[in-house]
């Protein structure tokens, strides 16, 4: 589960230019000394003004907590109101494959005047990413373009290529990645949040934890429950420990054709012939929603067999670049413009289509490795043969034909070399009750059906905010007054509404 399903595009912060004045703050934990931590000034355009960095060194195998060790990057924001601080907030980010330091540097403006200073804001770069000691694979910038990392079926539900470049990936990782790749995963980030607070001498830690970051929170709620205290999930996926990612990513169709309406209801709207470029006759793609679905859907099967050229050179719009643009628009309502011009343009036999950012380039090395790493060591994905593989994806795209068998596609983790080193956690409902949930009702990449079932395991722990809304993240996010009141709240007073509720638009 990405946050975007971009997981790893967010650019990792850089502290290599910051300003080298050291303050020395050692840290105590509880019945015994911790890491110190060496904070410096780090805050960047548009962030916090007193963002602070340092580097937090762990273990890389918890097991053998004297050997090796990893460098992580790690970052807070103190409370500009002392006199009002309860505790300290860990900010945990989607992915995997994004950085925490960059997430708080993005909404630390954000947290500082929704919560008055009630919390010192803190976050870490997971393993591999943004201030983080990293590694890679060594892929190509072929491999690593996101239609081809991401497992798009061919045309007709053609899984070869997948199949062949999924192998490719793997061998790469093996070969390239060494004792820092094999060490990703949900259970060593969790053990680095509890070194973290260890460090900064916190007996406990509030947290927000969004998208994949929802599972990295229960988790450690999962294992440390004694070291919560407020706890939110926004934009939560199934938790179930036999499946993990595997099961997110299956989970993504059916949320995507849950989403698309929202989409095909704004493009027909009569409003968007007077948007988009002047002169250009607006972005109203049909007079019914209704027939948006079966226009796109046509496009794409057209643009499989004949790609447009676009503005970036070596990149044609193909079938499968134009619904993976659709995919990464249904995250926010504000990618439905230059998703609607990129169909017009499709459409034009006399435009150039100009693709989003995320489709222009190839992700990251570093970023793209902490993915497939992590989603791959959390748990065994199946092996299965190309005529299986063509099986499942043939009947996905029939069922769901906006995502094409992506869904159930073959990821590098079919041909993973390591084995996991240990079985995920179960999420229960034993634990302090200090969980609230918040959910999009048409969420593309965390779909409500999956957080529902994290509700069910949760139990008397958690209460559920659902906003009848789409997109993917909610607080501080998309502007719904409603779920934004619920969740200060919470983190402000303690108080969970009695039961679980429903926020309108």
């Amino acid at each position: 589960m990405t946050h975007t399903a971009r997981s790893g595009l967010l650019l990792a912060l850089s502290v290599s230019a910051v300003a080298a004045t050291l303050s020395a703050v050692p840290a105590h934990a509880a019945g015994g000394s911790a890491p110190e931590l060496r904070w410096r000034p780090c805050a960047q355009e548009n962030g916090p003004a007193r963002q602070e960095c340092a580097e937090l060194s762990v273990p890389l195998d918890y097991r053998d907590p004297d050997g090796p060790r990893t460098r992580l990057g790690v970052s807070r924001v103190l409370s500009d109101r002392p006199e009002a601080r309860r505790g300290t907030l860990i900010v945990i980010p989607g992915g995997p494959g994004s950085s925490g330091t960059q997430r708080l540097t993005q909404k630390g403006k954000a947290l500082q005047k929704e919560l008055g200073g009630a919390y010192d804001l803190v976050a870490l770069d997971p393993r591999g990413l943004g201030a983080s000691d990293r590694t890679g694979c060594g892929l190509s910038d072929e491999d690593r373009d996101l239609v081809n990392l991401r497992p798009w079926p061919g045309p007709g539900g053609d899984v070869s290529d997948s199949v062949r470049r999924a192998r490719r990936i793997a061998d790469a990782c093996a070969r390239n990645g060494g004792p820092l790749l094999r060490s990703m995963s949900t259970a060593d980030e969790v053990r680095d949040i509890d070194s973290f607070r260890q460090a900064l001498g916190e007996e406990k830690l509030s947290a927000w934890g969004s998208s994949y970051g929802t599972y990295v929170a229960v988790q450690y709620a999962q294992k440390y429950p004694h070291r919560t205290d407020r706890w939110v999930l926004d934009s939560n996926g199934d938790p179930d420990p036999r499946r993990v990612a595997r099961g997110w990513s299956a989970n993504m169709s059916r949320a995507m054709e849950l989403r698309f309406p929202d989409f095909a209801r704004w493009a027909a709207d009569p409003a968007r012939e007077k948007d988009g470029p002047e002169g250009g006759g607006g972005l109203r793609l049909a007079e019914n929603a209704g027939d948006v679905r079966p226009m796109v859907l046509a496009l794409a099967e057209r643009l499989d067999r004949h790609p447009k050229p676009t503005t970036t050179p070596g990149k044609p719009l193909t079938g499968n670049r134009l619904r993976q643009a659709l995919q990464l628009a249904m995250y926010s309502d504000k990618a439905f413009a230059g998703t609607a011009q990129l169909i017009k343009d499709a459409r034009d036999p006399e435009a150039t289509p100009v693709l989003p950012s995320a489709l222009a380039g190839s992700v990251p090395e570093h970023e793209a490795a902490v993915t497939i790493a992590t989603i791959c060591n959390d748990v065994r994905w199946p092996r299965r043969s190309i005529p299986a593989a063509t099986r499942d994806v043939v009947a996905d795209r029939a069922r769901y034909p906006l995502t094409g068998g992506l869904s159930v596609g073959v990821f590098p983790c079919a041909f993973w070399k390591w084995a996991p080193a240990e079985k995920p956690t179960r999420v229960t409902s034993d634990g302090p009750s200090n969980i609230l949930m918040i959910q999009n009702l048409r969420d593309p990449a965390t779909p409500y059906f999956g957080a529902l079932k994290m509700r069910e395991a949760l139990g008397q722990r958690a209460r559920m905010v659902t906003v009848d809304k789409g997109g993917h993240g909610v607080y501080l996010g998309e502007g719904n007054a409603c779920g934004d009141r619920k969740v200060t709240d919470f983190l402000l007073t303690g108080e969970r509404p009695g039961e679980d509720v429903v926020c309108a638009r």
